[in-house]
């Protein structure tokens, strides 16, 4: 008997599925798509994220597939001086008991559909869930297959256009009127693989950072509109615009997120990552966080009781996230100011404690 159903197979729902599979329970994920796979490029991972892969075993193929970077860098986008930096070394792991990993998102994905496989949650390709309803305490999910699934609970993780957060909160998605142009290279031999480095600019941020053990460059360029690549970045400095041509021009992202909800939870259908709360990418937490979404769940689910486990769920995530999400928001705006405003944060910037943990205490700390 199938006593968890999970919609929806990328990050949050593979991370769903599996810390469900590990504690003993029966799953079967349902995955639109004909195939598994992630699209998109490079994924950092702080220690609230990195923690939970290590509990849950997996950190180290995460850490072999990836890079463990030494600095988190911010610079100036139109003079290029360095502003600040955060030290992820020995400092940072004693204080948060593990590390930041930069891994590209297909690899990350890889490994959880792996670890899925091996906990045998059951895998099924081509499934469009149509509605999920609740019966008697039970819950089941209708497909437009006409398939049906009864499970004792769903968790609906089918990301930031989520059909079924439909029935629980009458939004839409918001574009914050940024896009994002990604791309990944072969690492040029003068890039310090140590480093993650984000260079703010008016109205514009570039961001790169090594992958796969170095053979590989990431980098994300996140401007205000749809308007021409080069046109954003003419008043930032040669380091930044030599990299523009090394992104995807073929396709681009818009920035979207929603505004927080309260309602997670309907009868035994719970959501989980970007269905409940898709945030901009400011503060590179929107994998982390469906990750911690999937650990509570399961945490909070040991004992059996899926009503007061549902219940609790949503208590203690819903407020987190929240704040995760108006942060980055927040964040986006100081990232891309100018003038005046400009002078001020990097001031700001410039002048912080490196010793200071004010700003990463309350997102890395356990």
């Amino acid at each position: 008997m199938t006593e968890v159903v999970v919609v929806g197979g990328g990050i949050g729902g593979l991370a769903a599925a599996y810390a469900q599979a590990r504690a003993g329970r029966a799953v079967r994920l349902l995955e639109r798509s004909a195939e598994f796979g992630e699209v998109g490029a490079g994924l950092q991972l702080g220690p609230n994220a990195t923690r939970l892969l290590a509990g849950w075993g997996l950190l180290d193929r995460v850490i072999e597939a990836g890079v463990l970077p030494g600095r988190l860098v911010f610079r100036d986008a139109v003079s290029g001086e360095e502003l600040t930096h955060l030290d992820l070394g020995e400092g940072f792991l004693r204080r948060y008991g593990a590390p930041y990993v930069v891994v590209h998102r297909s690899d990350l994905h890889a490994i959880l559909l792996a670890a899925c496989a091996e906990a045998g949650v059951e895998l099924a390709r081509g499934r469009q869930v149509e509605r999920v309803e609740t019966i008697g305490g039970r819950a089941r999910t209708c497909c437009t297959d006409g398939s049906e699934h009864d499970s004792d609970v769903v968790i609906g993780a089918d990301g930031l256009q989520s059909g079924l957060r439909a029935d629980l909160v009458g939004d839409q998605p918001l574009d914050s009127g940024f896009v994002a142009y990604r791309g990944t290279c072969p690492l040029p031999e003068d890039f310090d693989t140590a480093e993650v480095v984000a260079w703010l600019g008016p109205d514009c941020h570039f961001v790169q950072y090594a992958l796969r053990g170095g053979e590989l460059l990431n980098q994300v360029a996140v401007f205000r509109g749809a308007g021409e690549l080069e046109a954003a970045y003419e008043r930032c400095c040669a380091e930044v615009r030599k990299g523009l041509p090394y992104l995807w021009q073929d396709r681009h992202w818009p920035m979207l997120d929603r505004l927080p909800a309260g309602t997670w939870v309907k009868g035994r259908l719970a959501l989980l990552g970007d269905a409940a709360h898709p945030m901009l990418q400011y503060l590179a937490q929107g994998a982390c966080q469906a990750l911690e979404d999937a650990h509570v769940l399961a945490e909070q689910s040991a004992a059996g009781d899926w009503d007061r486990a549902l219940a609790a769920y949503q208590e203690i995530r819903a407020p987190r996230t929240a704040r995760v999400q108006a942060t980055a928001r927040l964040w986006g705006d100081i990232w891309h100011v100018d003038g005046v405003a400009r002078v001020l944060r990097n001031e700001l910037f410039r002048t912080r404690d490196l010793a200071g943990h004010t700003y990463t205490d309350w997102l890395y700390g356990s």
